[in-house]
């Protein structure tokens, strides 16, 4: 898909650039977009980046080298073409449950502050705990430019999503131009009902333990997937925060995985090639071990 868009770049608008969209295969969701004319070096990078999935939680430092080369020489090649840079911070949700450092993040805000780029973090997923932190790019000490937030911004209970932005960027769009100014207003911007369910789930987060909550999660996966460690079909066994994954090395039929969770009374949904857990953080001891147990007797079962 194509279209013709308004681009950032370099902190001018610019008209006209093309752009071509990259989807995500499992869910079908646009996972990037760049310029026609640098789609081959985007494909090359993303190529790279998931060659590199496998070892994704304890990745060499020689491999997470090679990816960040690849961002280089394509932001070399194709800076003044390119508005920003999006990443997930931490840990790519959707792309498998991939861990990175905090120097990658580091490296990434380099790139972008050199070539005059937006870093944008995508803490949808990671943002209020999930890794730990109350929010990825904390834990990480790199500031972006832009931060967008949605799912625990209401516990999970109504859709709201939240743009935050930095002042640079915020007075880049104000203005009475309408020409100039962010002209966003969507039917259900500041939706009451959602709003108070934030406002609720805020209230909640100031109230309750949430961080040690996670914690105790964070020891009670490590704990229960531990026995995964060494088993035929298992790749990959990591933890971050509320995040607990089991890499295989393949799922032939992801239909009949799923069901056998359910036949050992859980509800567990594997993806491409992982078996993960991002449990409530109110969950309890007693119902987390239930679920580990089952990954470890399902996956030690296969062959």
């Amino acid at each position: 898909m194509s279209a013709t868009v308004k681009m950032l770049i370099g902190g001018q608008w610019r008209e006209g650039a093309q752009t071509r969209e990259v989807r995500d295969p499992y869910r079908g969701e646009v996972i990037a977009r760049a310029p026609e004319s640098s789609l081959q070096d985007l494909n090359d990078a993303l190529e790279a980046a998931s060659a590199a999935k496998a070892k994704a939680a304890a990745m060499p430092g020689y491999e997470r080298a090679a990816i960040l080369r690849k961002v280089a020489q394509l932001l070399v090649a194709r800076a003044d073409e390119i508005a920003g840079i999006i990443v997930e911070p931490l840990v790519q949700g959707a792309g498998g449950m991939l861990f990175h450092d905090a120097s990658v993040l580091g490296r990434l805000r380099a790139a972008a502050d050199r070539y005059r780029l937006l870093l944008i973090f995508d803490e949808i997923f990671t943002g209020f705990g999930r890794t730990g932190a109350m929010f990825a790019c904390a834990a990480a000490g790199v500031a972006p430019d832009i931060i967008t937030l949605s799912k625990a911004l209401t516990g999970g209970t109504l859709p709201l999503a939240a743009t935050v932005a930095s002042r640079q960027v915020f007075e880049a769009f104000w203005s009475d131009d309408p020409m100039h100014a962010l002209m966003h207003g969507p039917t259900y911007t500041g939706n009451a009902l959602a709003c108070a369910a934030a406002n609720a789930s805020f209230d909640l987060f100031e109230r309750e333990p949430r961080l040690e909550q996670v914690r105790a999660i964070e020891a009670g996966l490590r704990r229960g997937l531990e026995p995964c460690i060494g088993l035929p079909r298992v790749k990959d066994v990591r933890v971050r925060g509320a995040i607990g994954v089991v890499e295989l090395d393949r799922i032939d039929d992801l239909a009949a995985l799923r069901s056998r969770f359910v036949a050992e009374g859980v509800f567990i949904r594997p993806f491409g090639r992982i078996v993960y857990l991002t449990p409530a953080f109110t969950i309890g001891e007693d119902e987390l071990a239930a679920l580990t147990a089952a990954i470890v007797k399902v996956v030690g079962e296969l062959r």
